[in-house]
This record gives structure tokens, sequence and C-alpha cells, in this order.
């Protein structure tokens, strides 16, 4: 399975912030926001990455990530010259899926819980299946989100949900469950996201896409229920709710969240040796000083 992080848009929602950087190189407390949608997928042991992005902030994100080779990765890079859907990712990104399964998670969406790995690990032997997968995440604004309508068709909490139906913004939602920034297709989606057409604003919706998941009876869905936080990090206000979070986290258990080389080292994607050079290239700081933590085993977890 491929992945691809879709980080375009302006960012307008965080003016002034964005006007000469990317949002998805903000901090999110020690890190930069990229940092954990990059974690997501290797968390689902997906080792080539596409990121999409803006002509202006492209440079800046390769600048940053590089070839992907400190994380026993291969990322590559491609632009995203106007956004026009979420869709659209599978379509500019067609000849790096080639015939893969593919997973896509938006810059500024951050996942966090124990049993992620399970979660994500499901989602991957599903598209190998032939099935697609969703997320939903319980939001008390619905309207502002796609939203999952489901039924619940057996005790099994990862296999028993049926999909009745998916939509985009509802005026009246048929439920509470928001489809988070996280979507996992099997070979083929490139395929099927050409035939979306533009919506009446215009975009390349996820939502036309899973509706043709839907109809084929290829959408499978699990629920981030208790113990699982999402996090939206597009506003001002749910950046600084993300690093709340994510301070309060880290410093309440003495570990990172969402560092992709410790995740590497953990996978055995890299040796000691590369981690060493990434730890020593952090210096003294709060990063540099975890890594150095994973690399003389006082931290094992």
């Amino acid at each position: 399975m491929k992945g691809i992080i879709l980080a375009g848009g302006a960012g307008t929602r965080l003016y002034p912030l964005t006007i000469v950087t990317s949002k998805q190189l903000l901090p999110v407390y020690n890190k930069p926001m990229i940092y954990y949608p990059l974690s997501t997928l290797m968390l689902a042991k997906i080792r080539e990455v596409l990121i999409i992005s803006t002509p202006e902030d492209t440079p800046r994100i390769s600048q940053l990530l590089g070839d992907g080779s400190q994380f026993g990765m291969q990322l590559e890079y491609a632009v995203q010259e106007k956004p026009e859907g979420l869709a659209q990712a599978f379509t500019i990104g067609k000849d790096f899926i080639g015939n893969d399964s593919c997973a896509m998670i938006l810059g500024d969406n951050i996942f966090y819980g124990n049993g992620l790995n399970a979660k994500l690990s499901g989602a991957v032997k599903a598209a190998d299946r032939g099935q697609a997968t969703i997320f939903g995440y319980y939001v008390e604004d619905p309207e502002r989100f796609g939203i999952m309508e489901f039924k619940k068709v057996s005790d099994d909490k990862d296999e028993g949900l049926k999909v009745l139906s998916v939509e985009e913004k509802p005026a009246n939602p048929k439920s509470n469950y928001a489809i988070v920034g996280l979507y996992f297709y099997p070979a083929g989606v490139s395929e099927m996201a050409e035939e979306v057409k533009p919506s009446p604003r215009g975009e390349l919706e996820i939502t036309t896409l899973n509706e043709m998941y839907l109809e084929e009876g290829r959408l499978h869905a699990q629920l981030l229920g208790r113990g699982f936080t999402w996090m939206d990090a597009g506003t001002i206000d749910s950046l600084r709710r993300a690093t709340n979070f994510v301070c309060m986290i880290e410093q309440y258990q003495g570990m990172s969240i969402s560092a992709p080389e410790e995740i590497a080292y953990r996978f055995k994607w890299i040796d000691e040796e590369q981690l060493r050079q990434s730890a020593d290239k952090y210096g003294k700081s709060p990063y540099g000083e975890h890594l150095r933590a994973v690399l003389e085993n006082r931290i094992v977890l």
C-alpha cells in the first residue's frame, strides 16, 4: 500500500500565520504539523508516500522532509496547482499509485489513541480485499462535516458496521459521526476518482468517491470511539487546542507523540546509527533529547 498526504490549500483560516509559510509547517507543540499525518501513515506501515502541496509550499516541505531516507521511507512530491477537492489527490497521484492500494490523509489531521495501529492494520487488510475504509468520529456539530449514516449489524466493534449513506455537510445530519480526513482505498482508486464529477461548488468531492464505493457495496467503516482523539488543526483555535493536547500528553507521559524517527526505528526501518544521526541533528532540543532517550532504551514503549 502507498500513501498520500494532501497538504495543499492556502491556509486562509490561519492568516496571517500562513501568508509566508505552509500550514503544514506550523508547529503543533514541538514538531511541524506534517509530522503527525506522516506518522499516522507510518503506523499503517506505509513506506512510500506522495506529498501533494501548492507550488509555493512544496519546496518548503521538501526542504524539511527530503527524500524520506532518514525515516527509512521513500517520499515523493507533486504540485496541486489549484485546490479542486480532496478526490483530486488520486488523479494527481495516479502514476505514483500505479496498481497499488492507497491511503490518503489530510495534512492538518492529527490522530491519537491506544489501538490506532490495529485500526489502521484493519483498513490495510480491507483494501487488500477490495474494500474502501472510512473512519467515523462523534461530533456535536455534524452539519460542518461529511457525515456517515450507519447501523450496527454485529457486536464486532470494527467489522460490525454497515454504512447506509455518506453526505457532505448536510443541513439535517442523519448521525453525529463525522468522516475524518483519513481514507483507505483498494487498487483502482485513481480510475474511480477520474469518474467523479465536480460538485455545485466546483470540487471533486471525496464524499462522491465514497458514495461510488458504497453503491458497489465496497465501503467499510470503523469508529474512532472512546480513547481516541481526532483533531483538525486548520483554524487558530483548533491549532491551539492541538498544541495544548500534545503538550499535555507528552509532559504527563514523558514520551513523544508522532516522532517519525522513533517509529521508523521501532519498525526497524532505520538502525541505531541513523537514529543517532537524527538525534545529533536536532541537538539539545527536547525532540533531540527524546530520540536519544529512545536510542539509550530509556523509553521502551
